[in-house]
């Protein structure tokens, strides 16, 4: 282990020859033994392969993005609930500051992802999409169930839209706390999207990540 990786597991985690931690290249996941911690390395002895993890479902976040401390807590915990892809969406009525931080945000972004992969034992990392206008999101060509969330009334319950699927994929597009507009709304009827709604009370944008990803996770997920 090298790098940043490698200084955190020395220097932060004090680790010592003989400490055990559990190791991941993506797709396996081993234990591992210290052997030697230096400057800014860290060798290990590969002591057993343990059994890894992949989600038997597909999700990719389509979000919005909104005030970062809300946003990265959001992303935070689409990780933990086992999405595999996130794209932030320049919504119309996210807030025009936030579109030129956020490329200089993905950094961060992504070692959130990566610190919130290894503290719920994941075996991958999300994949985390470049911003995207919610058109160029919304139109992209996959084979999975389509959940916009949405507050207009006639918007059927998430639980009814769920009730008797069998996907193995899915993509949940959750908008800013302005809400789609009417076009987004239109663009997404006509890209197959199914609208849904969380209930009566309006939620914050990262409550409704948390409500909706443990919903679909229940209602979709073939995990034991």
């Amino acid at each position: 282990m090298e790098g940043e990786a490698a200084h955190h597991v020395g220097r932060v985690l004090r680790a010592q020859p003989g400490q055990l931690y559990e190791l991941s290249d993506g797709q396996r996941v081993w234990l591992g033994r210290v052997e030697l911690v230096g400057r800014d390395v860290v060798e290990f002895s590969l002591v057993e392969e343990l059994p890894g993890h992949q989600p038997s479902l597909d999700i990719t976040l389509l979000l919005a993005v909104v005030k970062f401390d809300a946003f990265e807590w959001a992303v935070e915990k689409a990780t933990e609930l086992g999405v595999t892809r996130i794209v932030p969406l320049a919504a119309a009525r996210s807030e025009k500051a936030l579109f030129v931080a956020a490329s200089k945000r993905a950094e961060r972004w992504k070692k959130i992802l990566l610190e919130a992969s290894q503290k719920s034992r994941r075996v991958s990392v999300p994949l985390l999409e470049p911003l995207a206008k919610p058109e160029t999101a919304l139109a992209s060509k996959v084979d999975a169930l389509r959940v916009l969330l949405s507050e207009a009334p006639e918007a059927k319950p998430l639980r009814v839209v769920l009730a008797g699927q069998q996907q193995k994929a899915a993509v949940l597009a959750i908008g800013p706390e302005g809400g789609w507009t009417d076009g987004e709304v239109a663009f997404a009827r006509g890209a197959q999207f199914q609208e849904a709604s969380l209930g009566k009370l309006i939620l914050r944008t990262e409550t409704a990540v948390v409500a909706a990803l443990a919903s679909l996770n229940f209602a979709l997920s073939q995990d034991s």
